[in-house]
Parts: structure tokens; C-alpha cells; sequence
């Protein structure tokens, strides 16, 4: 098994450093492609198609979590 630790933890400190100075709303857009990807990527998974899975599921997750205030609002009025 390769080591790769050192390397994760670099990557994750740099992208945490880079966040530091984004807006709520590009936070939220961020959040959401991630998490959008990674579920999708493993509904992918198992529908054949990962890379297909992630790339459609990143979009719409920056998509919503670019407009999740402007949803929010709509729902609460």
C-alpha cells in the first residue's frame, strides 16, 4: 500500500487556507458541488458510470448551494 497521507493532508490544508476569504454564498457553492459529486459519483458507481455520476451531481450540487439562500427565502415567504 502506498503512502498518500502526507499528501492528503497538504491538499486538505491548502483548500481549507482558500476558503478563508470566500463569501457565504461561494462557500455554500463549494459545499455543494462537493457533496453533490461524491453522492453522485457513488450512485454512478453503481449505476456504471462514476466520472458521469460526479459531473452531473457536482453541477447541480454548485447550483443549489449558489442559490440555497434564494430558495430559502422563497420557501419561508
Amino acid at each position: 500500500m502506498k503512502r498518500f497521507t502526507p499528501w492528503i493532508v497538504a491538499l486538505a490544508m491548502v483548500t481549507l487556507a482558500g476558503c478563508s476569504g470566500m463569501s457565504q454564498q461561494e462557500q455554500q457553492a463549494l459545499s455543494g458541488g462537493a457533496i453533490g459529486a461524491a453522492g453522485a459519483a457513488i450512485i454512478g458507481a453503481m449505476a456504471g458510470s462514476p466520472a458521469v455520476g460526479a459531473a452531473i451531481g457536482g453541477a447541480a450540487g454548485v447550483a443549489t448551494g449558489a442559490l440555497w439562500d434564494d430558495i430559502k427565502k422563497r420557501v419561508d415567504e
